[in-house]
């Protein structure tokens, strides 16, 4: 094996290849309408996890991001782009069932933590935002459910 890989990290994100359903909504609040999809699928033989999204709601864009590992310290990040031409860097983790992605930086931070169902088929998610890096509020609750 090279000195800079090791494949367990990668081996981690299997859990979110496939095809899901995505349903969003605010805190405490009924779903938003409009349908959103999103499918995680591996970049032909290199060991990037593509994630692409669409949603059905006008207010909500459809998007892109690359999520990859060093190989080594077993980090992720993920390369976010969607339509609005938005480019974010995240600190992602995988681990015990639940998935955080994290950045700070202008024009506010982000936080997303998502659980894993026992079953793996489904995940139970929320974006938070601090607008002054600091007091963190839930911008919206965020469900993947596997489908097929």
């Amino acid at each position: 094996m090279n000195a800079s890989t090791d494949d367990a990290a990668r081996k981690q994100l299997e859990v979110l290849v496939g095809e899901w359903t995505m349903q969003a909504g605010p805190p405490e609040g009924p779903p938003w309408p409009g349908a959103g999809r999103v499918r995680f699928e591996w970049l032909g033989t290199a060991p990037l996890l593509v994630q692409r999204w669409q949603v059905d709601m006008p207010e909500a864009p459809d998007g892109t991001a690359v999520i990859g590992c060093d190989g080594k310290s077993g980090s992720y990040y993920q390369l976010y782009t969607d339509e609005r031409d938005v480019q974010r860097i995240y600190k992602m983790g995988l681990d015990a069932g639940v998935w955080t992605l994290q950045r700070h930086g202008e024009p506010f931070s982000q936080r997303f933590t998502g659980r894993f169902s026992e079953d793996g088929g489904t995940i139970t998610g929320r974006w938070e935002l601090a607008e002054d890096g600091e007091s963190w509020r839930t911008d919206f609750d965020l469900t993947y459910t596997r489908t097929g």
